[in-house]
C-alpha cells in the first residue's frame, strides 16, 4: 500500500497544480533543464560508413552517436507500445496511465505498472535522478513538460536511444546492439528488438551477460506483448522465441587501431574520422598477420601498408599484428617506425640513372671488387658476378652496381628525389655516403610504400592519404615516365616466391643489415603493398630475409586485395625496347665515376645553343653543336634519343613543337653535356 500511496500523492499533486493552469504554465516554462547535448562515442569508420573503431566517452560509457532513422523501426515500434503508448499524443506526462496505475496499486496492494513515459524516463536519464523518491518522481514530471515545450517528439525520442541503460557501462541503443549482437541497429530481429526493449527497465538484473535466464524471461514478455499489440505476427514471435539470447557482450570494433588513434590525435575535435580503408581488407589483413607471426618467435612484428597508387587512398594499414602491450611491443605502429630500407631503394636509384642518360636496362655494368675511398661494399653473399646487364643487377640485387650508379649521381641526388616523393629520410649524422643506397638511412613503411607508388604512378608523386574527402595537388615529378616504366619492367620480371603465382607483380625485398628488418614492397596497375617483418626494438632476427618471409605476405596480401592483378601500363612510345648491341655506343656499358673523371679533359659541350637562350624553330629544324669529345655522337632532347650515332660535330634535330628542353649530348665514351633552352 505505500507504493500505491506515493504514485496516489502524486496524482494529488498534478491535479491541485492542473487548477491554476497559467501558474503551472509559467511554472514549466521556468524550468531549468540539464544539459541536452550528449557527449558521445569518438568514431572511426572506413570509406563506406563502417565502424573501425569507437571509444569511450569521458566517463568511461559507451554512448553511441545514432538517429531515428538509424534504428530498426520495429524495434521503435515494440519500445513505444511497451513503455509509452500515447508517446506521441501527451504533453509529457500521461495522466491517464498515471490514474490507471493508481488503480492497479491500490488494487493489488503493490505496484503493477509504472506510470513513467518516455519523456520522464529521459528526464530521469539526463539528470541521472532516482526512481522511487516522491521528489524526484515530481521534477521528472517537471522537466518531462518542459522538454515537450522545447524538442519535438522526435528530438525527445532520440535523446532516449541515446540514454538508455542496457548494463554496465553501456548507454544507448547503438552500443547495445554492437555490445550484444555486434552490429549497428539499422535491422534487427524481432527477438533482438525485445530483448533491447527489456533490458533497460531493469538494466543490471536483465543483462544477458550476467542474468541470462531474466533476460530471456523479459524478452519473452516483450514479444507476447508486441504479438498482442499486432506489431509482430504471431509466427515471427514462435521463431523469435527459439533465437538464442547472447550469454556474453562482444568486444567493440577496433579495426585499424594505431590509424585510428593517428587520425584523432591529429584531429581531437571532430567526433566522427571517415578514412580511406576498407574494413572488409582491414579485418582480412589483421589476421593474415596474426597468423603469419605465429610461428615466428614472440618478439617479431609484422607491418603492411595499401594503398591505391592512382588516388593516393590507403586501403589498409596494420601497424601490428596485434594492438597489445607485450614482447611484441604491439602498441607500437610499425608503419611510422623509422627502419633501415636494406636494398628496398635501389629500384629508384636504378630510375635516376637511366633519366641523367647513364645506363639503360640492358647497359653492361661491372659486379667486381671495388673500393670508394675507404667505402669497400660486399654482395650480401660476398660473391661477384663479372659483367652483368643492369636488369640482371637490380633483379639480382647486386650491391657493387648500385653503388657504382649512386657514386656517379651522387648521394644528394637521391636524397632530392625522395624529397620530391614527399619522403621523410634521416641520414645518420646528416652525411650522405654511398651506403644510404644499400640501407644506411632511416625509412619508415608508410613512405617506402609512397616511393613505389611514385614508380606506378609513372614517376610523379601524389602523398598518400588516409583521409576521406578534401583536395590534393599532384606532387613533383621524381622519375621520367620511360625511366618509371623501366623499373617497373625490371621489377616485374622477378621470379615470385615458390608456391606463389606467377602474375609479373612489380616488387622488389630488401633485408638490412644484421637481419633487422625484412621487406617486400611491390605493385601492378592499381595497387601498391609493403611489407616489413622484424623486431620493433631493433634487435636482429637470425635468418629472415626479405624474399623468404615478406615476400609471401606481399603476394598472400595482394591475393586477399584481388583476384588477378591489373596489368601494367604499356611502355611510353619514346623508350627504346632494344638489345644491348642496338643501344647508342655511350648507353652500352656503364662508365663509373672514376672512368669519367679520368676522360673529362676532353668531356663533349654544348657549344650551341648555349644554356638558358631562346633559339627559334626553323622549317628545317634546330641547328645544334658539340665542342670537345670523341664521336660519333647522340643528341636527345628532354631525354629522347633524336639523332644517333653523328659524325660531325654539327646536326639538326627535328623537335616535334616549340616550348622548354633539355638537350643532351653524348659522345663514344658515354661523356656527356646538357643544356636549358626554350625553342620559339
Amino acid at each position: 500500500m505505500k507504493a500505491a500511496g506515493s504514485i496516489f500523492s502524486v496524482a494529488v499533486c498534478l491535479w491541485l497544480t492542473a487548477c491554476s493552469h497559467d501558474r503551472w504554465s509559467d511554472w514549466v516554462d521556468q524550468t531549468e533543464l540539464p544539459p541536452l547535448a550528449l557527449e558521445t562515442s569518438v568514431e572511426v569508420k572506413d570509406h563506406e560508413g563502417t565502424l573501425l573503431r569507437a571509444y569511450t566517452v569521458s566517463d568511461g560509457r559507451w554512448r553511441m552517436s545514432v538517429t531515428r532513422s538509424e534504428v530498426d523501426s520495429d524495434y521503435v515500434k515494440m519500445l513505444i507500445a511497451y513503455e509509452d503508448k500515447r508517446f506521441f499524443t501527451h504533453g509529457g506526462v500521461d495522466l491517464r496511465a498515471m490514474a490507471r496505475a493508481v488503480r492497479q496499486a491500490a488494487v493489488n496492494g503493490r505496484v503493477i505498472s509504472g506510470g513513467s513515459t518516455l519523456t520522464m524516463q529521459v528526464a530521469r536519464l539526463l539528470e541521472d535522478s532516482g526512481t522511487g523518491a516522491l521528489s524526484g518522481k515530481f521534477r521528472q514530471m517537471r522537466v518531462a513538460w518542459a522538454l515537450e515545450r522545447r524538442l519535438s517528439k522526435q528530438q525527445i525520442l532520440e535523446l532516449y536511444l541515446h540514454l538508455a541503460p542496457f548494463g554496465g557501462n553501456l548507454e544507448g541503443v547503438r552500443a547495445a546492439t554492437f555490445a550484444y549482437f555486434g552490429k549497428e541497429p539499422k535491422r534487427l530481429t524481432p527477438a533482438e528488438a525485445a530483448l533491447l526493449v527489456a533490458i533497460p527497465q531493469a538494466p543490471e538484473s536483465r543483462r544477458p551477460d550476467r542474468s541470462h535466464g531474466r533476460a530471456v524471461a523479459a524478452r519473452e514478455r516483450v514479444l507476447a506483448r508486441a504479438t498482442r499489440d499486432g506489431i509482430i505476427e504471431a509466427d515471427q514471435a514462435v521463431a523469435a522465441l527459439t533465437e538464442p539470447v547472447p550469454h556474453l557482450r562482444r568486444d567493440f570494433p577496433a579495426l585499424a587501431p594505431h590509424l585510428a588513434d593517428r587520425s584523432v590525435a591529429e584531429d581531437p575535435v571532430s567526433r566522427v574520422h571517415l578514412l580511406t580503408l576498407d574494413a572488409g581488407l582491414q579485418a582480412s589483413l589483421e589476421k593474415l598477420s596474426k597468423d603469419v607471426i605465429a610461428g615466428q618467435g614472440e618478439r617479431v612484428q609484422l607491418a603492411i601498408v595499401v594503398a591505391d597508387h592512382k588516388s593516393g587512398e590507403i586501403l589498409a594499414s596494420v601497424g601490428s599484428a596485434a594492438f597489445q602491450a607485450d614482447h611484441r611491443q604491439g602498441f607500437v605502429d610499425m608503419t611510422q617506425a623509422l627502419r633501415s630500407p636494406g636494398s628496398t631503394l635501389k629500384p629508384l636509384i636504378y630510375g635516376l640513372s637511366f633519366d641523367a642518360g647513364l645506363g639503360h636496362p640492358e647497359t653492361l655494368i661491372d659486379d667486381r671488387p671495388m673500393i670508394f675511398g675507404t667505402y669497400a661494399p660486399q654482395n650480401f653473399d660476398r660473391l661477384f658476378r663479372g659483367t652483368v646487364r643492369m636488369r640482371e643487377a637490380l633483379q639480382l640485387s647486386l650491391n657493387l652496381p648500385v653503388v657504382q650508379i649512386l657514386d656517379a649521381i651522387g648521394p644528394a641526388k637521391l636524397l632530392a628525389s625522395l624529397d620530391k616523393a614527399g619522403v621523410r629520410a634521416i641520414v645518420p649524422g646528416d652525411q650522405p655516403g654511398l651506403a644510404i643506397g644499400l640501407g644506411g638511412v632511416g625509412i619508415n613503411l608508410q613512405d617506402m610504400v609512397q616511393i613505389y607508388a611514385t614508380i606506378a604512378r609513372g614517376g610523379v608523386a601524389l602523398p598518400l592519404t588516409y583521409r576521406v574527402g578534401g583536395e590534393r595537388d599532384e606532387g613533383q615529378r621524381v622519375l621520367s615516365a620511360v625511366a618509371a616504366w623501366q623499373v617497373g619492367d625490371v621489377l616485374a620480371g622477378l621470379a615470385a616466391p615458390p608456391g606463389a603465382p606467377q602474375n609479373r607483380l612489380a616488387y622488389k625485398t630488401g633485408t638490412s643489415y644484421g637481419h633487422r628488418d625484412a621487406w617486400a614492397i611491390g605493385y601492378d596497375g592499381d595497387h601498391v603493398i609493403g611489407v616489413w617483418l622484424g623486431r620493433p626494438d631493433g634487435t636482429p632476427v637470425p635468418g629472415a630475409f626479405g624474399a623468404e618471409v615478406a615476400a609471401p605476405v606481399l603476394f598472400q596480401t595482394f591475393s586477399r586485395l584481388k583476384r588477378r592483378l591489373t596489368p601494367q601500363p604499356s611502355a611510353p612510345s619514346s623508350t627504346l625496347l632494344i638489345s644491348n648491341a642496338e643501344l647508342p655506343p655511350p648507353l652500352q656499358r656503364f662508365k663509373s665515376r672514376a672512368d669519367s673523371l679520368a676522360a673529362r679533359s676532353n668531356d663533349p659541350a654544348v657549344a650551341f645553343p648555349p644554356e638558358g637562350s631562346e633559339v627559334e624553330l626553323l622549317p628545317s629544324g634546330l641547328l645544334v653543336k658539340v665542342q670537345g669529345g670523341q664521336g660519333p655522337f647522340t643528341w636527345l632532347a628532354n631525354g629522347v634519343p633524336l639523332a644517333v650515332a653523328q659524325r660531325g660535330r654539327s646536326t639538326v634535330l627535328n623537335l616535334p613543337d616549340s616550348g622548354f628542353y633539355t638537350l643532351s649530348v653524348i659522345d663514344a665514351e658515354g661523356r656527356s653535356a646538357r643544356t636549358k633552352i626554350r625553342v620559339r
